[in-house]
């Protein structure tokens, strides 16, 4: 197989089974989330539920002063790091061609360029995660293969991409065809891991300020 073979497939077989694999694995734990259930809560509601949920969505996007000053560069990092993966995802526009030819939904790009050194950027963010969760002893301690394989997971499509951009390493095929493989790995496997929580994250917090909104209290 060579090059363009491979990019084809991966562009078309090979990405709409990781699609088919990624939906049907996510819904499958939205099915196991919802499936819980909850116990009655018996008490006379004193707030609103949805509001209190949303509040908390809102609230905890950003960090508590307290939290932020225990651990300023591994809290800020994290932020970089998030931020940098919506503008390469999402403000791409080669991605946002994509989205349009799968939903028919278009929106504005940011100019190459500045996204070529987000991905620089995101890539550093990612290094410098890792390098905090080493040298962490609690981090280290409670850390599992399911952390590293998530960051892995993460860092390839990245850093394939910013080589096929830039032509760096292999011929500008191959490499575009790493980069497609990479993201269609991806997609198989994160609903099978801790990347789960692109979507649990919201479900959980949604849920915590649900109960502090209906009984009254803040989340």
């Amino acid at each position: 197989m060579n090059a363009d073979e491979l990019l084809i497939w991966a562009r078309g077989p090979g990405f709409n089974l990781a699609l088919i694999v990624f939906i049907a694995g996510m819904l499958l734990r939205l099915i196991e989330i919802l499936s819980l259930g909850r116990k009655r809560d018996l008490a006379e509601g004193r707030g609103c539920g949805a509001w209190g949920g949303l509040r908390t969505i809102l609230t905890r996007t950003l960090p508590h002063w307290t939290v932020l000053m225990r651990a300023p560069l591994r809290i800020l990092n994290g932020y970089l790091m998030h931020i940098g993966l919506f503008v390469v995802i999402f403000l791409f526009g080669p991605h946002i061609d994509l989205f349009k030819a799968w939903f028919g939904l278009s929106w504005p790009n940011l100019p190459s360029g500045m996204v070529d050194a987000m991905t620089a950027v995101t890539l550093l963010s990612l290094v410098v995660a890792l390098i905090l969760r080493m040298n962490n002893p609690v981090l280290r301690l409670i850390s599992t293969g399911g952390d590293y394989l998530a960051w892995l997971l993460t860092f390839l499509p990245l850093m394939t991409g910013y080589l096929a951009h830039n032509h760096l390493l292999l011929p500008y095929t191959w490499m575009l065809a790493l980069h497609v493989l990479s993201v269609d790995l991806l997609l198989v496997l994160a609903p099978f891991n801790k990347l789960t929580h692109m979507f649990g994250f919201l479900l959980a917090r949604w849920y915590q300020g649900y109960q502090a909104g209906y009984r009254g209290i803040a989340s």
